[in-house]
């Protein structure tokens, strides 16, 4: 196994900091990278540094912004002169009936869920094709192919796209050597803070009038229907574990999609016929070749 050099989004809580921390266990350089590591996240960026070791390094990156983004990915080059893996996991949830989201709570989803990526890749993926390798991990969502419960529509449909860019990503940079996995999560109710952080909807009153009428109590309600599909011994460490072995794995050897959804709502099959789909699509006009990256180092 090398020693990679990887720049991980959104790594202050959650996934994020799972698989940074596994990552870094595993005997790579990982820059921890979250907001304000200086104010709010200074205690989580304080706490992943002093982990004994292990390579970790906070770095300040907020994927809403294209200056932070560049800022941050010269600063890893400057360090250690490349990025080797770049982890896709900043992400944001609301939670509240679609039509009581503002189109700006909307946008903001698909700021920092897809848009997030984008400023991140047109930093990073400079470096990576002049490389003529590299490795895009993206932390994708089972509801983009699987079960979706109701009143989280700006999360389910960011996710979506971020899903479908990745893919789109994958065939765009199996020329220039870089890969692509993108890891399929569950529901988990229990060890991140995907629910504990959840927006709400800026529009109080459409709530109010979704509770005085047939969805009364539906906010209360579905939480526990979700977490009773959710085993009581999932573990959310499963998904680093599955990022630590993509990374650990030889060019070529590498999975293009990693289902891990111990409530097995579905995706794996959703994407299975998707995949497959978009696969002999490809066969069809001749352009197979980009289905595998190529080896050109």
């Amino acid at each position: 196994m090398s020693k990679k050099i990887i720049l991980i989004t959104g790594a202050s809580s959650g996934f994020g900091r799972m698989t940074a921390e596994a990552l870094a266990q595993a005997g790579h350089t990982v820059y921890a990278s979250m907001r304000d590591i200086t104010g709010r996240n200074a205690k989580n960026a304080g706490e992943l540094a002093a982990i004994e070791g292990r390579d970790i390094r906070p770095t300040e990156l907020d994927v809403q912004s294209d200056a932070s983004a560049n800022e941050a990915v010269a600063k890893i080059i400057a360090e250690s002169g490349r990025i080797d893996v770049l982890v896709h996991n900043a992400g944001h949830m609301m939670f509240g009936p679609a039509e009581a989201f503002t189109p700006e709570q909307f946008a903001q989803q698909y700021d920092v869920n897809v848009l997030g990526t984008q400023r991140v890749n047109r930093a990073a993926l400079p470096h990576m094709r002049r490389q003529r390798q590299g490795l895009l991990v993206w932390v994708s969502s089972s509801s983009s192919a699987g079960g979706t419960p109701p009143y989280l529509s700006p999360y389910f449909a960011a996710k979506a796209a971020m899903d479908s860019l990745a893919v789109q990503y994958a065939r765009e940079l199996a020329r220039w050597g870089i890969e692509t996995t993108i890891v399929v999560p569950g529901a988990f109710t229990k060890g991140t803070n995907h629910f504990a952080h959840s927006g709400s909807p800026a529009d109080t009153a459409r709530v109010a009038e979704y509770e005085a009428g047939p969805y009364k109590g539906f906010m209360t309600e579905l939480p526990p229907k979700l977490a009773a599909t959710v085993p009581e011994d999932a573990d959310p460490a499963g998904v680093a574990e599955r990022i630590v072995a993509a990374v650990d794995a030889p060019f070529g050897a590498r999975p293009f999609r990693i289902h891990y959804d111990p409530a097995e709502d579905g995706a794996s099959v959703g994407f299975a016929v998707l995949d497959r789909v978009r696969s002999e699509f490809l066969h069809r006009v001749g352009l197979a070749d980009l289905l595998k990256p190529a080896k050109l180092v």
